[in-house]
């Protein structure tokens, strides 16, 4: 039996896979993504120096064997990243769920030499996908004693190692946070409720689902109680006092307690009925599985790609099959049978009736979207007031999202019984104090830029009056929604602490910055937008090189001096180089890129894509990178260059971002109103501990709330960065992709994990 080495990287990795081969299906359902999760795969396995097969029209195509099981070639996955669905083909297929048709399967895997498989789907291709490894031995038997296989040929071939990506616009795989598509489909979903909004009136007073905020979401899992028609009809009624339009949202296979099926037209008759409205009933049906991929889903659909070579290339004939999936912010591997098992057991839970359990078995993520979502939709404002006034304010450049955080803090303050003020112009505006009701912050999860106004103004000019106005409107606590500027303004009145006493108040700062530089958070409200927007910038202008030939582009992005916008933008469109002031470059790396795209222009592929960030080198600027791939170029290929400015600043926000603000804007009230009672003393509220001034954000896999006071040694203020960036472990993954033959690092590869374990760390520690 073979030893596991102690060492992470065992051989090089470009040497990993030489004489070992490796088949790459799509199965079930498309989604959007796939492509994403097909390219990386085939051009990592190629850059291990594997054989890489793709396997058309799914298992289908595994079964039929011959044309369907073709060589894949590092040109053969270019220009995918921005198609939908999958380009290599899928079939839902009869004859692989029998015994001979697997056998058809396995001889035509054992004929090519191929004994790594590859699988992306949902969860029945991958539990077929599981029987067929469990299988395997006596297949190849039963193929050596019908004289299909020599038993040489069964020798070379004696172990199958499978490794799945769960590619489902359902995300109901249970183990893993976001399945391939879902975020796809999410933005087809916001696309069409929005365009369904705006018919109506622009203003929706009292919409409050996560992402689109309807007034009420019928979901499989967690039916609606007894008599929830007159429940939803006096919903609906009072919410016409502010607003003219309702949004309820069906999940396809809602029932009520009683397993009774809960339709969309039901549910129009009834509002028709009982309350006279104008009703319309929508079903998205398979616009959700079209269109292009989000940028989320082509990093999540590249990064399970990079790692499922990886979980291949390393398995022992002992290793589990296994699922490589992200949780939070981290690559993890699970036992592709622990992740089906509490898959199958929601589905039993809920067929026998035991809702809270299935809403627990589907993970922390999907139960803490819904607690929100309940926070949100099914409070009223208690009759006792708290006494308590929390001010709210935007501080730095706008952004997408920072509208929901807004709003969700709002609404869960009034739950929580707070009077809430809105700060307008950030700090400069804390002089007009002025009090902001529940309908006031209707519609706003779906709006971009900033509705309370922003400005750059750091509040050490301004202290006084600040302090001055802190006690005048008797505030007792604070939420600052904003980039770098709101940091480093949170440190300037937790200084100021010491001379105003007023500022011993409880203060939370929530991340939302295109640029992504907030210290203390791997993400910043606002950054998934602007990646979108760049992304699809991007598509376009690949278009225009495609159609033209020989042709390079130069763009440059924002993001000040920290380059996440243009190393992450880079891995979704494709990009052949990301210049970023983290990583040091000098006129040898220029003259590298530019031989590569000499070389490039050789093969089929005859575009280029580089992306700059905008403070990378005060010297190497966009015009002399212009200039000097256009000289380097001369004969070969020609150049243009496009700066895309403050387009990244705007746009409607995406679902990710929604669901983010709107989740952190509810857990900072939540952790205000429990640092307030905490700090109570006297009749008063003091707060001048250092836990009582906190930056709320995400690590890895955790919400967290980490003290201003000590994210001051991790934050490079001269640069406004943070000094650890985690992004930076995706640019060799880039450059990978981009066909250079770099050292990619498996150190930082993700283990084996198990699902039951997995789900504890997921709790937010707050």
């Amino acid at each position: 039996m073979q030893q596991p080495q102690p060492d992470p990287t065992p051989v090089e990795p470009t040497k990993m896979g030489v004489g070992r081969a490796i088949a790459v299906l799509t199965s079930g359902g498309d989604a959007q993504g796939m492509n994403a999760a097909v390219r990386a795969t085939v051009r990592v396995g190629l850059y291990t120096g594997a054989k890489v097969f793709f396997v058309h029209e799914g298992y289908q195509g595994l079964v039929d064997g011959g044309d369907n099981i073709r060589p894949a070639t590092w040109e053969s996955v270019s220009m995918m990243l921005q198609l939908g669905g999958t380009v290599i083909g899928s079939a839902r297929c009869q004859e692989f769920r029998t015994k001979e048709g697997r056998a058809k399967a396995a001889c035509n895997l054992v004929k090519l030499g191929i004994t790594n498989l590859c699988v992306i789907g949902g969860d029945g291709s991958l539990t077929g996908a599981n029987q067929f490894r469990n299988e395997w031995s006596e297949l190849l038997a039963e193929l050596v004693h019908a004289g299909k296989i020599t038993s040489d040929e069964a020798k070379k071939s004696s172990h199958l190692n499978i490794v799945g990506m769960v590619g489902s616009i359902d995300n109901d795989f249970c183990g893993t946070d976001m399945t391939i598509g879902t975020d796809s489909a999410l933005h087809r979903i916001m696309e069409v409720v929005d365009a369904i909004t705006t018919t109506a009136q622009r203003y929706n007073g009292y919409l409050t689902a996560l992402a689109c905020g309807a007034d009420w979401v019928f979901i499989p899992e967690m039916p609606p109680e007894e008599k929830w028609e007159d429940h939803l009809c006096r919903r609906l009624a009072e919410t016409r006092r502010s607003s003219r339009l309702n949004v309820i949202i069906v999940a396809e296979g809602a029932m009520d307690k009683n397993g009774k099926p809960i339709t969309s037209n039901q549910i129009k008759h009834l509002v028709s009925e009982r309350l006279g409205y104008d009703t319309r009933a929508t079903v998205l049906g398979h616009v959700q599985r079209g269109g292009t991929p989000s940028a989320f889903d082509r990093i999540l659909g590249s990064r399970m790609g990079v790692e499922a070579v990886m979980a291949l290339l390393e398995a022992t004939p002992d290793t589990p099959a296994c699922v490589v999936s992200l949780s939070g912010n981290t690559a993890v591997r699970l036992p592709l049978m622990e992740c089906v098992q509490v898959t199958k057991d929601v589905s039993k839970a809920m067929a026998e009736g035991r809702y809270e359990d299935a809403v627990k078995l589907r993970g922390k993520s999907f139960e803490n979207n819904w607690n929100t979502y309940k926070l949100l939709a099914h409070m009223h404002p208690p009759d006792v007031k708290s006494n308590v006034s929390v001010a709210i304010l935007n501080v730095g450049a706008p952004c997408a999202g920072m509208n929901a955080a807004v709003r969700s803090a709002v609404r869960i303050g009034i739950t929580q019984g707070h009077h809430m003020l809105a700060v307008h112009d950030g700090f400069e505006g804390l002089a007009q104090g002025l009090p902001i009701t529940w309908t006031e912050v209707g519609g706003w999860t779906g709006k971009g830029g900033s509705m309370l106004g922003t400005k750059r103004t750091l509040p050490a000019k301004v202290m006084e009056e600040i302090s001055l106005n802190i006690a005048k409107f008797n505030i007792h606590g604070l939420i600052i929604i904003g980039g770098f500027e709101a940091f480093v303004g949170g440190l300037e009145l937790l200084a100021g602490r010491q001379k105003y006493e007023e500022l011993c108040i409880p203060i939370v700062m929530i991340p939302a910055t295109v640029s992504n530089n907030v210290p203390g958070s791997d993400f910043s409200i606002g950054a998934d937008t602007a990646l979108n927007t760049i992304t699809s910038t991007c598509d376009r202008i690949k278009q225009s090189a495609a159609g033209t030939k020989r042709r390079v582009f130069i763009i440059e992005t924002m993001g000040g001096y920290c380059g996440y916008l243009a190393t992450v933008a880079g891995l979704a469109s494709g990009a052949d180089a990301a210049y970023i002031f983290e990583e040091h470059f000098n006129i040898h790396d220029l003259k590298v890129n530019v031989e590569h795209l000499v070389e490039k222009m050789k093969t089929t592929v005859k575009r280029g894509l580089i992306l700059r960030n905008e403070k990378c080198n005060p010297n190497y600027t966009t015009d002399f990178i212009f200039s000097l791939y256009s000289e380097e170029g001369k004969g070969v290929f020609d150049c243009r260059k496009n700066v895309l400015g403050h387009m990244q600043q705007g746009g409607t926000p995406t679902p990710f971002d929604r669901n983010f603000g709107t989740k952190m804007g509810a857990k900072a009230v939540l952790w205000l109103t429990d640092k307030l009672k905490e700090c109570y003393r006297h009749g008063r509220i003091f707060a001048n501990t250092p836990g009582s001034a906190c930056v709320l954000g995400m690590r890895k896999r955790t919400l967290m709330f980490q003290p201003l006071d000590e994210l001051r040694d991790q934050t490079d203020f001269e640069h406004r960065i943070p000094k650890t960036e985690w992004w930076l472990k995706l640019r060799p993954i880039m450059k990978i992709l981009a066909k250079y033959k770099i050292n990619l690092d498996t150190s930082e590869h993700a283990h084996m994990e198990h699902v039951i374990q997995k789900r504890s760390p997921v709790l937010m520690p707050v």
